[in-house]
């Protein structure tokens, strides 16, 4: 059961990509996508020319995607066209173009000599096209012709690193079929590269990472004018307290170097006050003996005199 579940699947793609194919010719469709989410199903679609798969308004789409729903039976088919840059890199369209110009009944080298000449123009590493039908018109018999230039990959596992198509022409003399490869300028074999281009690679990747520093972003919060005002006010009153906090411990070292200062003032008073004390009292001493003698003197005249 899971099995045929598997293979209608299969054949429901190959039927989309067909089907694709017939409506999207003048648009040069090349490669179908399905992405299923659920909600909707997403179908990208390659194409070199995406203004003809659109059309006026986005009218074709919507008839693509009305007749999905009705053959196919697609819940919520989404479409989504994605342009070639560059045609001439890609097999499957390179391929369609050749096929497109046998069909109207130009000659195979000359169409064979300038899809070569562009493709190797866009910047390709190498190509490879063979034809192999009715070549020779209608007397003579079908036969193989190979083309390439560049460099080119066909057994072992690098060969799935080549882009590949292939596809059959119908001219009057007979069919033709077409293969056509293509190393595309961005690919890398590892058969090609040096390991001590690898290593140096490797070093300098280190590098990068030891100087690239972690930033964070810390997004900014829009506030209303009255909280940024009043956290404005806020801020100002704390920064006044934290001033006055600040001023308090100056003054107490002020007061405490004039306390110092006034100190040895007051010790030096009371010493002061001190020394004229013991002079004083001298003084009071002497008077009050001259007195004495004084009252002597007179008590002895006084005795004398009786």
């Amino acid at each position: 059961m899971i099995e045929r579940y598997f293979i209608e699947q299969g054949m429901k793609k190959i039927r989309l990509e067909e089907y694709f194919k017939k409506e999207l010719d003048r648009a040069g469709f090349t490669e179908m996508k399905i992405q299923k989410t659920p909600l909707v199903t997403k179908i990208i679609l390659r194409v070199a020319k995406p203004g003809l798969a659109i059309g006026k308004k986005g009218k074709t789409i919507r008839t693509l995607t009305d007749e999905i729903t009705e053959k196919f039976g697609i819940e919520n088919p989404q479409l989504e066209i994605q342009q070639i840059e560059k045609p001439e890199l890609d097999a499957q369209a390179m391929v369609d173009r050749i096929v497109a110009l046998l069909g109207r009944g130009y000659s195979w080298r000359s169409v064979a000599y300038r899809s070569v000449d562009d493709i190797m123009h866009a910047g390709a590493q190498g190509v490879e096209i063979i034809f192999k039908g009715k070549l020779a018109g209608k007397s003579g018999r079908k036969r193989k012709e190979r083309l390439a230039k560049g460099y080119m990959k066909k057994a072992g596992a690098q060969s799935n690193l080549v882009d590949y198509a292939h596809a059959a022409a119908y001219p009057k003399v007979g069919a033709i079929g077409v293969k056509l490869r293509i190393i595309r300028p961005d690919v890398v074999f590892p058969d090609k590269r040096r390991i001590e281009d690898i290593i140096a690679e490797q070093k300098a990747g280190k590098k990068e990472e030891k100087k690239e520093e972690v930033k964070i972003e810390i997004p900014e919060i829009e506030e209303p004018e009255e909280e940024i005002a009043q956290a404005k006010e806020e801020k100002t009153e704390a920064i006044e307290t934290i001033v006055k906090e600040e001023e308090k411990p100056a003054e107490k070292e002020e007061k405490k170097t004039d306390e110092t200062k006034e100190k040895p003032k007051k010790r030096e008073k009371e010493a002061g006050e001190k020394k004229e004390k013991p002079k004083e009292k001298k003084e009071e001493k002497k008077a009050d003996k001259a007195k004495k003698e004084k009252t002597d003197k007179k008590t002895d005249e006084k005795k004398k005199e009786e």
